[in-house]
């Protein structure tokens, strides 16, 4: 692909409102809340909850005493989903999270969303009994092993893609994994956390997910669009391709 210079390029469209309104604020509460001395990464912010969720859970395991299938299955997705995310940040670090943050944005971002992720786990393994599946357990924990690990995938190897690409060259990406849709790094993502949510059963991590996808992951994919709109071949790329699933979505 040809990448124009800079120079050339026409202007990106007018992102929504509302959705730089949404951006606006999430920035202020997770990143200059209450303003004063920016003592940490947001990188590390989000890698302190996703390599602490594998001891988390197993220590949710040891005080309730919960040995089962379930819980030890949920364990082994959740917690090694956190480490693999930490591995993936060292090998290719994402640049929208190294900027550093004020004390009370790290503890809004840990309070307002990362924190409620381990809330999965507690709903889970504090339960006396497992929860009423609509299918046979061992089919529903095939289905969510399978849904976790495909996410997972997915994800990462998206982010590898974005990350080694424009290293090389800047530009649009429209090969590989963005042939067909457009965001499969939050595909995955939500492949991922659509599968916790589906081990536990309840309907606060359905909450959860509305609010995180809702309000932060479509922002997100609003804005990135409108950015990437400045590119010639942006039109045509959009035409033919999807947001996250393609015919559906």
């Amino acid at each position: 692909m040809t990448v124009p210079d800079a120079a050339t390029l026409p202007a990106a469209a007018a992102a929504p409102r509302w959705a730089v309104a949404i951006r606006r604020g999430s920035d202020y509460l997770s990143r200059d809340f209450l303003g004063g001395p920016r003592p940490w990464k947001m990188a590390w912010v989000i890698n302190f909850q996703k390599a602490g969720t594998f001891l988390f859970l197993g220590l949710l395991i040891a005080y309730y005493r919960n040995t089962s299938t379930g819980a030890w299955l949920y364990l082994a997705m959740h917690g090694s989903y956190g480490l693999c995310w930490v591995l993936k940040d060292v090998a290719f670090p994402d640049p929208g999270w190294q900027s550093r943050i004020t004390i009370g944005g790290a503890i809004n971002t840990f309070v307002l969303v990362l924190g409620w992720y381990w809330l999965f786990g507690w709903l889970l393994i504090a339960r006396a009994a497992p929860p009423a599946y609509p299918l046979p357990q061992p089919v529903w924990y095939c289905l969510c092993v399978s849904l976790c690990i495909l996410g997972c995938a997915l994800m990462i190897a998206a982010d590898a893609q974005k990350f080694f690409t424009l290293r090389l060259r800047r530009g649009l990406i429209t090969d590989g994994l963005h042939r067909h849709v457009r965001h499969p790094n939050y595909l995955g993502e939500m492949m991922v956390y659509g599968s916790f949510a589906l081990m536990v059963w309840h309907w606060l991590p359905a909450l959860v997910l509305a609010w995180v996808w809702l309000c932060v992951f479509a922002v997100n994919m609003v804005l990135k669009e409108a950015s990437l709109s400045r590119y010639p071949e942006w039109a045509a790329y959009r035409a033919r391709t999807w947001w996250l699933i393609p015919y559906v979505l």
